[in-house]
């Protein structure tokens, strides 16, 4: 059997980490950030499955608005563009305009795929801790579980339990507090080598000009 690593990603929160961090104007560039990460970790993401859902339009968006979509939409699109990922879109529900399907396809396909010994290495990169059943459910199988956070959003509940890698933007300062107990390790990046500028006459690619 053949010793393969699985990337899964919350997108929605992944984006939302970044755009605290770098603003409107600027975006992670994903594909460099995978690639410094695979060298920090020591590990190759055989597949990466990435999960998210694009913000609803209003009728009429202001300025601020439209500088998230403009960001939201590069920042997908650099995403998309990545080797060895699969992209799956969730949708917002009409009257709450809460994302649907994205989590629970993310947890199902965890579990799902650990039970398939389709991989033998997981990272969850996310700070969410709803999905922490999910890496409990398959902890019992012969399987390398890992988290992966950003340094806002880190999963503190999973550290206790689960190997963490906190991504710390430099020259940023962490702004968490660690306790003993969990089985945290720092990761340094450079924030200069994994931002892009969004162009001034960029537009929203196929949602809004």
């Amino acid at each position: 059997m053949l010793n393969k690593t699985y990337l899964f990603i919350d997108g929605t929160n992944l984006y939302a980490s970044q755009f605290k961090i770098f603003g409107p104007n600027n975006f992670l560039d994903f594909q460099k950030t995978i690639e410094i990460l695979e060298k920090k970790i020591g590990d190759k993401f055989n597949q990466i499955y990435f999960y998210a859902s694009y913000s609803p339009i209003l009728k009429k968006p202001n300025k601020k608005a439209k500088l998230y979509l403009k960001n939201e939409a590069n920042f997908y699109k650099n995403v998309k563009e990545t080797k060895n990922l699969i992209f799956f879109k969730g949708y917002r529900s009409k009257t709450s305009g809460k994302e649907k399907e994205v989590d629970v396809k993310l947890s199902v396909d965890i579990v799902k795929y650990a039970y398939e010994k389709k991989y033998q290495k997981i990272y969850l990169l996310s700070g969410d801790a709803d999905f922490l059943q999910a890496l409990i459910a398959i902890q019992h199988l012969p399987i390398s579980i890992n988290i992966i956070c950003v340094e806002n959003t880190v999963l503190f509940k999973g550290s206790f339990q689960f190997k963490t890698n906190v991504i710390d933007f430099i020259p940023d300062k962490l702004k968490i507090k660690i306790d003993k107990r969990q089985k945290i390790t720092i990761l340094k990046m450079n924030k200069k080598l994994v931002t892009k500028k969004i162009p001034r006459n960029a537009c929203i690619p196929g949602r809004l000009k």
